[in-house]
């Protein structure tokens, strides 16, 4: 008997030929596929798919204002700043924690930027050297004291050292000398200006107090 004859004289007799199994698995694959498509549709698939993941578009509050960004899970602070909101004030120096030129203030307190994660200060208030003006353009007393004092040579760890010293006389507007070397001391100058960016410390400390 042909070959053909012997598929269709198996399939009357019931049997279950190759033939009716793929078509069983193609009709089988197409069910499940709908129903995907319908949980999907509905939100119920998509919610299960979502589960634990970080939402991408969020609100930052960055020196005052409302800043809408698209960030990757583990992009750090210092990475949004500077590529994402173009708030290059902030430095990008070691990039692993130990020199300083990216501190910012988080909530009042300086911290560095490239140590922490951007999805973890949603809810924080985070300033960069460029919100330390004032609405009329004033310099911060800080910022002043550093142009009076010629307190950098190069600059580049300026604008982190700057961050720290808004922290210090903010929280202690009347430091000695030796408490402020050690509210600095997260900050390195890589041209060893120590002393004069010291003496520009002094001096903030000293305008923060005739403004209070």
């Amino acid at each position: 008997m042909p070959a053909v004859d012997l598929i269709i004289d198996h399939e009357q007799r019931g049997g279950v030929s190759r033939r009716t199994f793929i078509k069983g698995v193609i009709a089988t694959g197409a069910a499940v596929s709908s129903t995907a498509y319908l949980f999907r549709s509905s939100g119920v698939f998509a919610e299960t798919l979502t589960q634990g993941a970080v939402e991408r578009l969020i609100t930052l509050n960055v020196n005052g204002q409302q800043r809408r960004v698209d960030v990757v899970p583990h992009e750090t602070l210092a990475m949004t700043l500077r590529y994402k909101l173009g708030l290059t004030g902030t430095k990008l120096g070691c990039d692993r924690a130990e020199c300083g030129a990216c501190t910012v203030l988080i909530d009042g307190v300086n911290r560095y930027s490239c140590s922490t994660l951007t999805h973890t200060v949603r809810s924080q208030e985070i300033t960069t050297i460029e919100g330390l003006e004032d609405s009329t353009g004033q310099l911060h007393p800080v910022q002043q004291a550093v142009v009076d004092e010629g307190g950098f040579q190069c600059a580049f760890c300026a604008p982190g050292f700057i961050m720290s010293m808004v922290a210090l006389v903010e929280a202690n507007p009347n430091p000695t000398r030796s408490e402020t070397a050690h509210a600095l001391s997260g900050n390195l100058c890589r041209c060893g200006d120590y002393n004069k960016i010291l003496n520009s410390a002094m001096r903030a400390a000293e305008y923060a107090r005739r403004r209070a």
